[in-house]
Order: C-alpha cells, then structure tokens, then sequence
C-alpha cells in the first residue's frame, strides 16, 4: 500500500513522484512491457487494468551429451542447470483516487513503450467524464464497455482463480474474515451490486446472467439523506459517523411498543420496530452520529431483505455483495450480514469479496481480450507485488486504514497451463487443503510467523550461494530480504490480507518473492549434488531390499520411503544437520526415525492390504530430490510396479526448496532406468508415467492440479493415492477425502508441531485410510 502525503496529494497537474511516498514505478510496475489496457472509473476512485509480458529467469536441467565419450567421468554431475530467461503473462490492477487520474495517465504516457491496441475498454460513470482526457493522455481510443456484463466478468474471474476471494464478515470475533473455500463449480449465485442504487443480478454461467430485481434505496439514498441530516458531504466520513451513533436513539424498538420482547410473533426487545420513530415525538436535537447509523441500519436492512426474498425466491444460499457502498467498510458488512442473517434465519449467507472495487476493471479487460481468450487459463494472485485486503479495525493499523491518497495493488500471472480439481477427491466443494488456520489459531500464526522470520537470512544466503557468478546477487537478495519481512509483517498485523493464512502462503509469498528478484531455484546445485550421490546408491539399495523376505521388505521399503523424507532443506532440524555433517546419509537417516508403534501408525493395516490383489494403479505425489525420491519413492514404485500396478509419478512443474521438479524426475528416471530393467520397461511399456502437478509450491493444493494429470488419473483409473512429505501430506491434505484408498507419509522435522501433534521430533506419521463404502 502506497501512502500518499499528508493533504492527500496535490492538484492533478502535480506530479506523480511528489504525490506519493512509493516510487512510481512500484506502483505501475513493468510498464515498459504493457502491452493492452483497461479502466473503470467511479465516482471516487480509479481503477487500472493492464496486460504485461514479464521476463524472468528459470533454472533449466538437461543431460549431458556424452556422444564420442567412452563412459560417464565418476565425478561428472548427472545433469547441467543453465539458467535461462522465459517469459511469462501477467495482469496488473490498481486502485487509485479519481484526484491522482492526470497525474498517473502522464505517467503511463511518459513510460508506455509498445502497445499490442489503439483501444482503451473503459466502464463505470467516470468513463464518459474523462473520456477525453484518457483519450488526450495515451492516444488509445476509449470503448465504453457495459458496467454489469463487466461486474459479472470480474466477479466469475476471481471466484474461479483466487481460492480464498469470498469471505464472511464478523464483527467483534476474531478473525474478523472468515474465508470461503471456492471451487471449480460457482454457479449459481447472486450478486447485489449496491452502488447509487441497488441491481440484483442472478448469475448463471459465464455468459448467462439476468437481472432480476432492485431498489432505488442505496448507496445513494444513504449518502443524499445523510447528507441532509447531518450536513457532511463526504461518504467516508458519513460512515465514519456512523459507526459512532447509537440507533436505539433515534429509532423505536420493539421494546419502546410493548415493553419488552414481543412473545408471540417471537421479536426480541432490541429490534427495531420503525426507523427514525423516535424523531416524530422527541422535542430534543438528535446527533450527528445517531441519525447515521439510523440511516445506515434502515437502508441496510432494506438491501439485505431484499437480497434474501430474492435469493429464496430462486433457491439460491450464495449472495454476493459488491459496489461502492460496500467498500470494505466494516460498519456497512456488519449491518448487511445481520439483515441476511435475521431474515432468512441462517439459510442464506452474505458474502464478500477481497477484490470486490477490481471486478469492473477486470470485466472491461477481459471484454477487450476476448480474441486471447484468458478463459482459457488458469491465473494465480502473485502475493509479491499484491498489497493484500486492509484491517477493518482501525486501531490494528490505522496508517493502512486511511482511504484517501492509497494506491492498492493487485497482480495475477498466468500459469502456464490449466488447473483442475484431482477427480479422485471425495467432495470436491467441502475439500480444504490446509491443516491448519493460522488466521484462527493466534498461538500457531505467531509461532510460524517467529519461524519464517528466523529462517529468513539462512534463505538469503542460499539464494546468493546459488548465484556465485552474479554481480548483483547479493543486493537482489536484500531486496528479497527486505520485501519478504514486510510481508510478514503485514501478516502478524492483517493475518487475513491475503485470505486464510496458512503455512502454505508463508511458503508461497517466499517462493513468489524469490522468483520477483531472480532467484529461481536457489537449491538448484544443492538438488543436482544430491540427485548425484543417491544415483550411485540406488543399485546397492535395490540389491539389499531383494535379498528380504517379502514381509521384512515391505517394512524396510515404509521405512525407506520415510527416512527419504527426512531429507528436506525447508526444515531447520534436517538443514542444521545436513550443513554440519555432510556424511550424513541414507542409514543415519534411518536412524533418526521414530521406533514403533509411530506416532500415527496404520502400516500393519497397509501390510494386510499388500497382501490381497494389486492396485490398479498408484498416483504418487514426490517430495524432496536426491535420496528422498531415489532411495525412497523409487524402490517403492519399483515394488508397486513388479505387483502389476501402474504408477503415476507426480512432481512439481517449478521449483520450490529443495523439492524436486518434474524436469528433474525425466533424467533421474532416465538414469535409475539404465540401471534397473524393471524401471526401464516400465517407462518403454507407459506402465510408469512422469506428470507435472501444475504447482511449484512445497505444499499441495488437491484442486489446483494440471489438467493433463486429472485426464490421466481418469483414464488409468487410479486407486490408490501415495502423499509424502510434510508439506504435502501434514500441512495439507492430512484431513483429505478422497475416493480411493491413500497413504499420507511423513517425518515431523519440526519439534513444536511433532509436540503439538503429540509426538517428539522426527516422529513419524504413517497414515493408511480406505473410503468409507
């Protein structure tokens, strides 16, 4: 968030720079590569859609050549990394006040370098306003875009690709949001957009929508009244009025009729029986604030009786609220949800969006794109240059709650292919990735914020170790440094700023800032020493895993599979150990494991299993490269494959930690093939088959998985799922459903989770579950 100075900035004719406290240029960020435009302008504030291309560095793996050498050199890695620059698609918004417009459209003018359009989409009133200025400014025709079809646009965009957009407001508790989980299926639903008035519009599918009803009470109403009554003509500062008063003054209550509550029909004392019922009989002056909130909870209970006749009316329990007299203004929710609440006694839920003031923009955007088709994609919020949702408590932050003079910022980039639920989950819309909320959990979020923060500089080092012959990769991992605490920072203060805070966001927002100052894969060396070590183990590995009776094999591969897992340079516990010794290996690792009985322990109830008929075939998600997917998943997947069960190896599409990456498995599989015949035929006979999840986080979000992995799941009628790892298979999906049978493997390499989980450090979780029939 970019605070501006304190009269609110200048006149537009001053310039951006002196306007604002952030450099101009981290608030129109890659603007030199934009390359297509959209705005939507309202009565107060300004928002900006733009498309850039932005150029990144990715590590890239491939084997060596060995044409014309007679073997490999024994010391020779088993692959090269070239770091190489790729370009990728990303979407930038920005909410601005309508009194910084000239000022930035000079900015733009003075940086744009080439655009792919001569046409700018515009909605909203202000589009006919400026419409000559814009015009002047960029030298980009304005094409005046419908403001609902854009609403309707914007509002399916980011339920559909931002997990946590839709949350709950609740005053007084803590968390104050509460997130809903959206998932592949939003339609249908309502949106009550409550601007001067009040449209209500039911939504269902894409391109199907109608308008079924409104009012002409609303924001306007709220605003024009108010100002009559209390002589203040700002809208903020009417709210801000109201969330002072007392309505009981001005209103009649149930109470002030009959006493008390009224028994029969069943109204509490405290409802309120006519707004503004007290002012026909009171000789006294009433006060400012007391008539705002009067006017606020009249125009607010209208909105939401409204809102829940009609959504009854069509059987519909998902009410979305939006327009300039939501906002995020707490005092404005609050009343909307208690009138929803009241009204339809809890069958139907008001909800709101984090993004709610972009939804106009990013309609009148995707409107002017619609021969790239962005449907066509899948797109995730880039936490690195997003400013996040702001506290509705004012004393949490108050700088961050001023309106006037912030620029608020928002990036999607487009992932490079679709992203779908995996079709073996058991509900798709009840299923939740994480473990753990951290926005709920007060005593978890302030131990993993302390955790993050105390890794920080172990990662800046790592980061700059990766890069010996840059230049300049000391200062970029200050940056890094820099960018990342302020992160945390805002999350110890607004947990909720980008939706539910979990492990898996801290993990993201570090690997998204990483990857924001070139630091693509910063275990990259780390991952090709490691790949090298373990191959040359493999065949004895093997070996002695032959030489077991079949039983004693089975316990000696779980344990494999787990002391692999042990291997993970995210946790403190194991990177500790592995700079200090670096002998430490595959046996000490065994070692290091807990004894039986585990701390969560069903594998005499998966050796029960083995011993009945095979598997179809097994998904298995990897976790860490080297000895974890070498001398751990592939012995198991060997085994899997010699009982006549096909298997699916899944691995990240990018780099995360020390996880390995889907490029990377390719030439470990090829080499571990050359050495093995089991594996080699397997992978000639498409018995053994390599995907990507589509993620490069090292968590696993179950509903955001390539779709070329979900078609492949299908045809292979997979049935049993393999989850290792703690990241992927503690904190996220340990309370995942699904339709078939699964194994959730993982080492606790953390004490303070081990401990609360009941468990000492490196206790292991062992986690064998059957569907229910």
């Amino acid at each position: 968030m970019a605070e501006c100075g304190a009269n609110g900035g200048g006149s537009s004719g001053d310039s951006l720079d002196k306007s604002i406290t952030l450099p101009p240029d981290e608030i129109f960020r890659n603007l030199e590569n934009a390359k297509r435009f959209a705005i939507d302008i309202g009565g107060s504030l300004t928002k900006l859609a733009y498309y850039s291309t932005v150029q990144h560095k990715v590590a890239k793996v491939r084997s060596f050549d060995h044409s014309g050498k007679d073997a490999e050199q024994d010391h020779e890695p088993p692959y090269e990394i070239s770091v190489q620059e790729e370009i990728t698609a990303r979407l930038h918004f920005i909410k601005f006040e309508n009194t910084y417009i000239e000022a930035c459209l000079d900015f733009i003018k003075d940086h744009l370098v080439n655009t792919e359009t001569k046409v700018i989409p515009a909605t909203g009133g202000g589009a006919y306003k400026f419409k000559d200025l814009i015009e002047e400014k960029l030298q980009l025709k304005v094409d005046k875009e419908d403001v609902m079809t854009c609403l309707i646009k914007g509002c399916n965009f980011v339920l559909k690709n931002i997990p946590h957009e839709a949350f709950v407001y609740q005053k007084d508790t803590e968390p104050e949001f509460r997130f809903q989980t959206n998932h592949a299926n939003i339609f249908p639903y309502l949106l009550v957009n409550v601007g001067s008035g009040v449209s209500i519009v039911k939504v269902e599918t894409e391109d199907r929508f109608e308008w079924i009803g409104g009012s002409s009470i609303g924001g306007g109403t709220f605003w024009g009244l108010g100002a009559l009554l209390t002589k203040t003509k700002k809208f903020d500062e009417l709210l801000h009025l109201a969330s002072k008063g007392q309505h009981a003054n001005v209103d009649m209550l149930v109470q002030d009729i009959y006493g008390g509550a009224h028994q029969t029909l069943g109204l509490s004392g405290n409802l309120i029986a006519s707004s503004f019922g007290k002012s026909a009989t009171a000789d006294k002056e009433f006060s400012k604030e007391d008539m705002a909130k009067s006017l606020l909870h009249m125009i607010s209970n209208d909105i939401g009786q409204l809102a829940c006749l009609y959504a009854k009316l069509h059987r519909l329990d998902r009410v979305y609220f939006g327009g300039f007299f939501i906002r995020g203004h707490p005092v404005t929710m609050h009343t909307i949800t208690y009138s929803i609440n009241f009204f339809s006694k809890g069958e139907v839920q008001a909800l709101f969006l984090r993004h709610e003031g972009y939804l106009g923009a990013i309609g009148a955007f995707l409107k002017g794109a619609e021969h790239d088709n962005p449907n066509q994609y899948s797109w995730g919020e880039n936490y690195a240059g997003s400013s996040g949702l702001m506290s509705a408590s004012p004393e949490l932050c108050p700088t961050q709650r001023a309106r006037s003079g912030t620029f608020d910022l928002l990036e999607m980039d487009r992932l490079e292919r679709p992203l779908v639920n995996l079709p073996l989950l058991l509900d798709p819309s009840s299923y939740v990735p994480d473990t753990v909320d951290l926005t709920d959990d007060a005593l978890a979020r302030k131990y993993w914020l302390t955790c993050f923060e105390e890794a920080l500089d172990g990662v800046v080092k790592r980061a700059v170790a990766s890069q010996p012959e840059s230049a300049d990769a000391a200062e970029r991992a200050r940056k890094f440094r820099q960018k990342y605490w302020s992160k945390l920072q805002t999350l110890r203060h607004q947990p909720f700023a980008y939706g539910t805070l979990t492990v898996r966001s801290l993990l993201d927002t570090r690997e998204h800032c990483l990857n924001e100052f070139s630091f693509p894969d910063p275990y990259s060396k780390v991952k090709q020493k490691e790949n090298g070590i373990a191959l040359k183990c493999f065949q004895c590995v093997v070996q002695a895993l032959d030489a077991l009776g079949w039983e004693e094999r089975q316990l000696a591969l779980a344990k494999g599979l787990l002391a692999g897992n042990v291997f993970d340079w995210g946790a403190k516990a194991v990177s500790d150990v592995l700079e200090s010794d670096p002998q430490f290996g595959f046996e000490e690792a065994k070692k290091k494991l807990q004894e039986r009985p585990w701390l969560v322990d069903s594998y005499s109830k998966w050796l029960q299993r083995l011993k009945g008929p095979p598997h179809k075939c097994a998904l298995i998600f990897a976790d860490n490269s080297g000895i974890d997917l070498i001398l751990g998943v592939f012995p198991f997947v060997r085994e899997l494959l010699l009982r006549g069960t096909e298997v699916i190896l899944a691995c990240n599409s990018g780099p995360a930690l020390n996880d390995v990456t889907y490029s990377e498995s390719l030439i470990v599989a090829e080499r571990i093939a050359a050495m093995d015949p089991i594996v080699h035929s397997a992978l000639q006979e498409e018995r053994l088959l390599l995907v990507q999840t589509g993620s490069s986080s090292p968590c696993l979000d179950l509903s955001r998985l390539d779709k070329g992995l979900a078609v492949l799941v299908r045809e292979r009628g997979a049935d049993l799922v393999v989850i290792e790892g703690m990241g992927r298979a503690v904190h996220t999906n340990y309370d995942a459903a699904l339709r078939c049978e699964s194994l959730k493997l993982a080492v606790l390499k953390n004490a303070w989770l081990a401990e609360r989980l009941g468990g000492p450090l490196f206790s292991v979780i062992f986690k064998y579950e059957v569907p229910a029939e």
